[in-house]
């Protein structure tokens, strides 16, 4: 760092970008805005200054701001990667700070309409004298209130639900219903009333959005304890239980980050809009992960059958490189897929049989050098059909063959959103349709994943 600059904070992050060390001011920024030491960086532009120093190995330095509910901070930041490459040095100068600006009665609705439209699990749009005009949910325990309201459409809101403690003439005016409780046929959960106005001068004369508001939470169904014998080891199934919890809020997630990356909702510093594009990439890393886990609870399920039909190994294949088409030429890598006249009848499931192809040319595609070619060729014989795809990526030795099937291995990767689950998977997938899925590989010469099905007519 230059000697004749005076720091007023050091810092210092270990190689995941998190915070480990911090003098003040850095570190009451660091607290106020809900982070920890020991902790992630929760500055952004502070954030993406050390992710980018980390990558390149070198010294950077720029002007930040940051802001938290008490002030806003401006400041001159250099971060300066530290010998073992292991982390990164920070040293802070000019550090000034100012009271953070008041919002305006707008802007502190605007927020508060933001929290509402969030937390919400029923919408309904409103006409001036508060009579449905539509209305939306995917809360289960509100269907029904859902198809009363989309079946008396121009009606007064207040006739599909219970207003408590409240018998005057329905409807009040929007402003005494504004966080009205109320009950729901259907429901053992206390609500709320939110109404978003929309028009102007006047607020409501251009109608409303109503948002119904749960006092808490869906209530939890205590785990089934097992009766055979196995003292509770079985735990709950994330396909059944966890999944569709998680899908809606992780999804949202994504799409606002989206939105922010784009920057749809306004112009935006670049830093901040890279660390809208880690979170949406983060939320798809998620989502990829809740689908393999309910996959994963499916293959393993002693019931599961795939449902086998005649299909073509060679369509399939040149399906599946349709698909990953664009993933390939972003990395300069050329997929030769069979040829429109090829053909390789068999007999297994056809979406089962692309996922798995997807799943191999997927990894193919992510592992190989840039530049190289990955094939998908097809054999058949008297009994069996095979489809191959091959690349010239690293290869595997023979203990890495022999664990690449595992379910969770990784095989010493990292932080490239895998899962460690999807050749677990395929192998069961193609076993479940009485096929199998085998890999040759000799190291530094590529691998081989070969998928065999019983022969079609």
């Amino acid at each position: 760092m230059a000697a004749n600059t005076a720091f007023v904070a050091r810092a210092r992050t270990d190689a995941r970008d998190q915070l480990v060390e911090a003098d003040e001011p850095l570190a009451g920024l660091q607290l106020r805005n809900g982070g920890e030491i020991p902790g992630a960086l929760v500055a952004p532009a502070l954030l993406e200054l050390v992710r980018k120093a980390r990558a390149y190995r070198l010294k950077l330095a720029r002007a930040i701001e940051a802001q938290d509910g008490e002030e806003r901070v401006s400041a001159w930041v250099e971060v300066e990667p530290d010998n073992d490459g292991q982390g990164c040095v920070i040293a802070i100068s000019n550090w000034q700070s100012s009271p953070a600006p008041e919002l305006s009665s707008r802007d502190e609705a605007e927020r508060d309409f933001a929290i509402i439209r969030q937390v919400s699990e029923f919408t309904a749009r409103l006409g001036p004298d508060q009579e449905v005009l539509a209305a939306d949910s995917e809360c289960e325990e509100l269907q029904a209130l859902l198809g009363n309201m989309r079946d008396g459409i121009g009606l007064p809101w207040t006739d599909f639900v219970m207003l408590r403690g409240n018998s005057h003439e329905q409807p009040m005016h929007w402003r005494l219903l504004d966080g009205a409780e109320l009950r729901v046929e259907g429901s053992e959960r206390d609500w709320t009333a939110h109404f978003i106005p929309h028009g102007m001068p006047i607020a409501g004369s251009n109608g409303f959005e109503l948002h119904l508001v749960a006092g808490q939470p869906i209530a939890e169904e205590p785990p089934v304890m097992p009766d055979d014998g196995t003292k509770g080891e079985k735990t709950l199934g994330i396909g059944r239980e966890i999944a569709p919890v998680l899908r809606q809020p992780v999804s949202r997630i994504i799409a606002n980050a989206e939105t922010i990356r784009t920057q749809l909702a306004g112009p935006l510093a670049e830093e901040y809009a890279n660390y809208a594009k880690d979170i949406a990439s983060a939320g798809e890393h998620l989502l990829a992960l809740i689908d393999d886990l309910t996959t994963l609870e499916m293959v393993e399920d002693e019931q599961f059958n795939p449902a086998p039909d005649d299909i073509d190994l060679a369509d399939v294949a040149r399906r599946a490189a349709g698909i990953l088409g664009v993933r390939a030429q972003e990395r300069g890598i050329t997929v030769d897929a069979p040829k429109g006249d090829e053909t390789a009848p068999a007999i297994g499931e056809f979406r089962r049989v692309l996922q798995i192809l997807l799943n191999l040319l997927g990894n193919a595609i992510r592992y190989s050098p840039e530049g190289s070619h990955v094939w998908l060729r097809v054999e058949q014989d008297g009994k069996n059909a095979r489809v191959i795809v091959a690349d010239q990526g690293e290869g595997l030795d023979e203990e890495q063959q022999a664990r690449v099937f595992v379910k969770f291995e990784r095989l010493g990767r990292s932080g490239d959103g895998g899962s460690g689950l999807g050749l677990y998977i395929s192998r069961r997938l193609a076993e479940a349709m009485k096929g199998s899925l085998e890999v040759e590989s000799t190291k530094e010469q590529g691998a081989r994943f070969i998928l065999t099905l019983p022969s079609g007519s």
